[in-house]
């Protein structure tokens, strides 16, 4: 599933090419999405232009004219945004679901062979008080501190590794960028969240937040279905630290420990038992 780099790097992608815009014509192959798109979809946003994004979580909000629509997009598993100019002959893809037909000629494609993705509209202008968005926890890259991480998992009884999970915890946090936050701040995934000290919620969240910087500078990781709008791929997964390199020795140079993975939650976690307390 892509994470909150990925997701912030296919809003950005979205951002430069259509920003502005006006949509031409929609076109929908299939509406019995995970979320069902309305018959009279189209109709309602032909003419209107794209007035801004805005990513909460892994969701993305696309703001069209005056604000008082709003499409929103979630990638599921697989779901993926692809933008091509509209030749004359250009056939859809086999899981293209939805295009958009933007009034300069160029196209965008919500594609999506499991379906478990979403594209709706959200008419009100106040969407981000409206679940699910109602229930997230802060952004990671927003205003979120140690002391909001701490007084958020001082009650909890989960291990850490779930709690960062936890939507309402923290918005947009994945499984990949848990495990290295989790690594770089030097803290043990099965540790009970209740146990940090506020600085090891200060070290943990300075931590997410660097790690979320480097790979949306390196354009998300390309793990299975994710591709970037313009079909090309992400590159943070080669720099990897901990996620994924299972038998590997630790990266820290005073540490002589190896690579470990656990499953929790039906989830793999990578850690190094000795740097990790």
């Amino acid at each position: 599933m892509p994470e909150l780099p990925e997701v912030e790097t296919v809003m950005r992608g979205l951002e430069r090419a259509i920003t502005g815009k006006s949509i031409k014509h929609i076109q929908i192959n299939r509406y019995d999405l995970r979320v069902p798109v309305p018959q009279d979809f189209g109709q309602r946003l032909t003419g209107l232009s794209v007035d801004g994004f805005t990513r909460r979580g892994k969701y993305i909000a696309i703001t069209l004219q005056g604000g008082a629509t709003h499409i929103i997009v979630h990638l599921g598993m697989s779901g993926r945004i692809r933008i091509f100019d509209d030749a004359p002959g250009y056939e859809p893809q086999k899981h293209d679901h939805i295009i958009m037909h933007m009034d300069d000629g160029g196209c965008f494609a919500y594609e999506d062979p499991r379906r478990f993705g979403m594209v709706y509209l959200a008419a009100d202008t106040h969407w981000e008080h409206e679940k699910p968005f109602s229930k997230m926890g802060p952004e990671p890259l927003g205003k979120w501190s140690g002391a909001d991480l701490y007084e958020k998992i001082s009650a909890k009884k989960a291990n850490i590794k779930a709690a960062l999970l936890d939507q309402r915890v923290v918005a947009g946090l994945g499984n990949i960028y848990v495990c290295e936050a989790l690594y770089d701040a030097g803290i043990h995934p099965e540790r009970l969240a209740a146990t940090l000290s506020l600085d090891e919620a200060n070290r943990l969240v300075e931590a997410s937040k660097a790690v979320l910087r480097k790979a949306i500078k390196a354009g998300g990781s390309t793990l299975k279905d994710y591709q970037h709008t313009d079909g090309s791929l992400g590159y943070f997964q080669h720099q990897f630290t901990v996620y994924d390199q299972e038998g590997q020795p630790c990266k820290n140079a005073q540490c002589n420990g190896t690579i470990k993975r656990i499953v929790q939650s039906g989830r793999s976690t990578f850690f190094c038992p000795v740097c990790q307390k």
